[in-house]
């Protein structure tokens, strides 16, 4: 009978959320939900791989090469400080979790480097493994280590990475053209075809 009341009180929260909240990917989860994917996702890590430690060595090197990764391939949904607040990230259901406070930073190695490697199912958190780069996940798990002490100087870096549209491009292009003395370049148009 008691499993019976409590499934049917889960029934009710979730169509209360639902109604609520519809199924947008702007509604904020609530708590049940969010207990419930926290301890699913928990569950959906091999023990195996939360006992993997790092292999690759937290190097400075090996940590430049993460932070000049990371704008490119997770700033889009992370940010480039890891807050989770980016462009990507703010139109996702759940939300990127912020990777520089404690449900990040207390996990392990391996469980960071399986979730990058995986990616999380229901989320948009995908998995990294296809491209062969494991050396580049483990890198990143001492990345997102460093995270909580990003100074501004390794953000502005970072920022260098980000990927960049064709109008962006040609701005950063004219804009180093100028600030090595090449003269600003008039934009003509091609001629028009006369009858």
């Amino acid at each position: 009978m008691l499993i019976i009341v409590t499934l049917a009180g889960m029934v009710a929260a979730v169509a209360a959320s639902l109604l609520h909240n519809g199924l947008s990917a702007h509604a904020t989860p609530t708590k049940l939900e969010e207990g419930v994917a926290r301890f699913l996702w928990h569950l959906s890590i091999p023990v195996g791989a939360r006992n993997t430690p790092n292999p690759v060595a937290a190097t400075a090197e090996n940590l430049k090469d993460a932070r000049l990764h990371f704008p490119d391939h997770c700033a889009v949904c992370h940010g480039n400080d890891g807050s989770g607040d980016a462009a990507f990230g703010r139109g996702l259901y759940p939300k990127p979790p912020d990777l520089r406070k404690a449900e990040t930073q207390n996990r392990t190695d391996g469980e960071l480097f399986w979730i990058i490697e995986n990616g999380v199912r229901f989320t948009g958190m995908p998995a990294f493994s296809s491209q062969g780069m494991s050396d580049d996940s483990w890198k990143l798990v001492h990345f997102i280590r460093h995270l909580p002490r990003l100074t501004t100087e390794e953000r502005m870096e970072m920022s260098r990475y980000n990927p960049k549209g064709p109008a962006e491009r040609e701005e950063d292009k004219e804009e180093d053209e100028f600030l090595n003395g090449a003269s600003p370049q008039k934009k003509t148009e091609a001629p028009k075809n006369r009858p």
